[in-house]
């Protein structure tokens, strides 16, 4: 923590009757100096084959309160390579909640590689994630046993003790990390930076901070695009469930269309409802990680946990059905190891879990009751509950009640969902398309999942958004260069190589065939002696 400036009682009356302004529109209620400029320095970032800039920005923990505690933000841009640039950047919003945008430095050089030749990109670690005031949680060893990974009893006590670790830390106050607060911040950042308006591009909880940061700031927006919409009037842990429900859903539609999977998998549903029906159970599972065996207790609930995981990804849902007939035949190994594949040990996609329930307790929680979402037939309420019991004594920042609007947008926004998505599916985008009105285009990827951008023709497609050069040829030009999305494939389903001329499984095994009882002897074969 930095030490607070001295403050003459004149700014501190001044900044009192701007915060009242700022909470009487329902904004943040922002209470501090003007922004400074960023002195900003090389360095390097993980992944980024050259130079980046790097600065850090001081800002009140409590916007009502300048003269309170402060925190460091975080800033990276990746500098265009052009020696005459745009002068509209592209500011990026992490997902998660809890993502570093600093630490997807890599991956975001490589999608946006285009928009580096003439734009620069700024990556902002949001408050609470990165090195912004972190709100991590005590990183867990991928080599930790499986049932300590799977068992949601466990992970509730470890939240519990690393929410009052963190409420020890200097900037401890847990209800200051809301995305309202942390958009001010991304609009100070931006200010400090002495730019214009900005190409805004979310992933994810990103899209929520995009919607908010327009909402706040409607006028420093040139264009934004929007990946998989998690809106702010969205109750998350009460989503997650029919949501998930729906990808599953249509992942054993699409199995049972298609010719290879059925004949591969011929009763994939039944071998479902049979492994469900069998839990708990205890399970034998080499460790994907060790390769040590294990054996532990298996329930429902653990299991569509570890289900809706590879469902974010089609490349690794498209090994589910191989994974559910593992299952079926006792053999759970396949099932475990997709989970744990995703991430695959990245640090790009750690995730702040103080920042994260700090946001979503806050933000989602309240907004259960008025959601309407029904559990799925499958998911249940098993991450609800999850969410509840965390939630229950987690400190909760104020949230405006114009925080959960959508007004129409001023300038071009372009909203992508993935229609396999098991998180934020097209039915979310498809709402917010229609509140941000005449300016939004609102673009349905059949074969994608959690996140369209990084897909083939779909960077062609941002890039050219945000390029053009009038608001209405971007807005005119998405339906012609969205055409490539029909023609993104799905995944074909995996199958192990299997010897030439072994015959398909069917399911269920047939039973072994009964054997004949021996015949009685003849007693004719035999003489009186023997007899």
């Amino acid at each position: 923590m930095t030490t607070p400036r001295s403050v003459s009682p004149g700014r501190r009356a001044a900044w009192a009757l701007l915060a009242a302004a700022a909470a009487a529109l329902g904004g943040p209620a922002v209470a501090q100096e003007p922004a400074t400029p960023l002195q900003m320095k090389p360095c390097r970032l993980r992944g980024v084959e050259h130079d980046a800039q790097c600065g850090v920005m001081r800002r009140p923990l409590d916007p009502t309160r300048a003269d309170g505690p402060q925190i460091e933000l975080h800033v990276a841009v990746l500098p265009a390579i052009a020696r005459h640039k745009k002068p509209d950047p592209v500011l990026f919003f992490a997902g998660g909640p809890g993502q570093s945008a600093i630490d997807l430095a890599g991956p975001v050089s490589r999608m946006f590689q285009r928009f580096l030749n003439r734009r620069d990109i700024i990556l902002l670690d949001q408050r609470g994630t990165g090195r912004s005031a972190p709100l991590a949680c005590e990183s867990e060893s991928p080599t930790r046993p499986l049932a300590d990974q799977v068992d949601n009893e466990r992970q509730a006590k470890r939240l519990v003790a690393c929410r009052e670790a963190l409420k020890k830390l200097p900037y401890g106050d847990l209800r200051q990390f809301t995305t309202t607060i942390a958009m001010a911040d991304a609009e100070a950042v931006r200010q400090a930076l002495g730019v214009g308006p900005v190409n805004v591009i979310g992933g994810s909880y990103g899209t929520r901070a995009a919607l908010e940061y327009m909402r706040q700031f409607p006028g420093s927006v040139r264009r934004a695009v929007i990946d998989g919409v998690a809106p702010p009037d969205m109750a998350l842990p009460g989503s997650f469930s029919p949501d998930a429900q729906r990808a599953f859903d249509a992942l054993l539609t699409a199995c049972e269309e298609d010719a290879a999977c059925r004949r591969r998998f011929p009763s994939l549903r039944l071998q479902w409802k049979a492994v469900v029906a069998s839990l708990p159970r205890e399970v034998s599972v080499a460790h994907p990680v060790t390769g040590r065996e294990e054996r532990f207790m298996l329930s429902r609930d653990m299991l569509v946990a570890v289900v809706r995981l590879p469902l974010y990804a089609p490349t690794l849902a498209s090994a589910l059905p191989y994974a559910i007939s593992e299952a079926a035949a006792g053999r759970f190994g396949a099932i475990l190891g997709l989970a744990t594949a995703m991430g695959s040990g990245s640090r790009s996609l750690d995730m702040a879990m103080g920042m994260h329930f700090s946001v979503v307790c806050a933000e989602d929680m309240p907004r259960l009751a008025a959601s309407g979402d029904k559990p799925g037939a499958d998911f249940g309420e098993v991450a609800l509950n999850q969410y509840r019991e965390t939630c229950e004594g987690w400190p909760r920042g104020q949230v405006p009640a114009a925080f959960y609007t959508v007004p129409p947008a001023r300038s071009p926004v372009l909203v992508l969902s993935g229609d396999a998505d098991p998180v934020t599916p097209p039915r979310h985008g498809e709402r917010v398309a229609k509140a941000l009105g005449a300016n939004a285009r609102h673009v349905v990827v059949p074969s994608a999942g959690h996140g369209t951008m990084a897909l083939g023709c779909m960077r062609d497609v941002v890039y050219r958004f945000v390029d053009a050069e009038e608001p209405e040829a971007a807005l005119q030009g998405v339906a012609a260069d969205a055409q490539c999305v029909g023609r993104l494939p799905r995944p074909s389903v995996f199958a192990p190589p299997v010897a030439p001329g072994t015959p398909d499984p069917v399911w269920p095994p047939e039973p072994p065939p009964v054997p004949k009882p021996a015949p009685l002897p003849d007693p004719s074969r035999y003489s009186k002696a023997d007899r």
